[in-house]
């Protein structure tokens, strides 16, 4: 058997076993294991002593009111702005929201149009680009061709509408 020590992920095994949680064939392999091996059975022995611990810890008994005072408590609890800001918050956090609004609104606006404003137009066109537009024109077999193709799909889609007419009736 590996050290669960020394092995990594291994420790839960121990824990396993110092809360009586293994079954009687990895618990004699263990078993065997510790008294060969020092620290594990340290492990054991510390892990051992917590769970006694707390099985003989008892918790301290609820009072009364304790829900009443939680509620109470609750009830007194501040915004985070009011912690921070205390007194002053209170005093002038309206003022400070009513005036703040609108100029952060006109901030963003002004942002907005610095943007805008600040896109360069379109070059225009110069009488090279205008030229080269001009020099791809079409040869008159393609044209020919296009408008062979543009009728066939026109031929197509009225004898669809034909067959969903029928289809209808």
């Amino acid at each position: 058997m590996n050290c669960p020590c020394e092995t990594r992920g291994s420790p839960e095994l121990l824990i396993a076993y110092a809360s009586r949680g293994l079954d009687s064939i990895q618990n004699a392999s263990l078993e065997e294991h510790l008294t060969a091996c020092a620290a594990c059975r340290e492990f054991v022995q510390n892990q051992r002593a917590a769970w006694q611990a707390l099985d003989l810890w008892e918790p301290a008994p609820i009072s009364a009111d304790f829900d009443r005072r939680l509620e109470q408590r609750v009830a007194q609890e501040v915004s985070w702005g009011q912690r921070i800001w205390g007194d002053l918050a209170r005093a002038f956090g309206p003022v400070l929201v009513h005036r703040a609004v609108p100029i952060a609104a006109t901030a963003v606006l002004l942002v907005a149009a610095g943007v805008l404003l600040d896109r360069p137009a379109a070059p225009p066109l110069t009488p090279e680009h205008t030229a080269a537009a001009q020099m791809d024109a079409l040869r008159p077999d393609q044209v020919v061709q296009a408008l062979d193709e543009m009728d066939a799909l026109n031929q197509f889609n009225h004898s669809l509408k034909a067959d969903g007419a029928e289809s209808r009736m």
